[in-house]
């Protein structure tokens, strides 16, 4: 598994971390929402993916931080989590948040979720809060994680 900053990664890294989210947000789930929304170039923002040498990159998933919190206290949000079709099934959206909540289990998190994979978060002691509703044309759930 790689972490890196937007400054450390390098061209093909990103190359493979765009196709795998283009490839899956755009051709597989028709999310017609904007997908390069400059955050990624954020100092704070840190990305976190497991290279395949046949796909180019497995997983993926990014870190952000909001100054202001959106959401009681949490100023770190998880999104943009992604597993490459072919290797879905692996757990490797789980060994990405077990990094996540290693470095950042102690601060206050959290994140947009699909609904359908609302069980995935809950495990990480991600609670919903508020109702469904639909972002990028799918149902999502707003889910909190309290610090450590």
């Amino acid at each position: 598994m790689v972490r890196r900053s937007w400054s450390e990664l390098t061209t093909d890294e990103l190359y493979d971390i765009l196709k795998l989210r283009t490839d899956v947000f755009f051709v597989e789930q028709r999310i017609d929402e904007e997908e390069l929304d400059h955050r990624d170039r954020e100092p704070a923002t840190l990305h976190y993916f497991i290279p395949d040498e046949q796909h180019g990159v497995a997983a993926y998933l990014r870190t952000l931080v909001d100054e202001q919190p959106s959401h009681r206290d949490a100023r770190i949000i998880v999104g943009r989590v992604v597993v490459h079709p072919a290797r879905r099934g692996e757990g490797l959206a789980q060994l990405l948040f077990d990094r996540v909540i290693a470095e950042h289990g102690d601060q206050p998190m959290m994140l947009h979720a699909q609904e359908y994979i609302v069980p995935l978060y809950a495990k990480y002691g991600f609670e919903p809060y508020g109702e469904v509703y639909v972002e990028a044309g799918l149902p999502h759930l707003s889910m909190y994680r309290p610090g450590a």
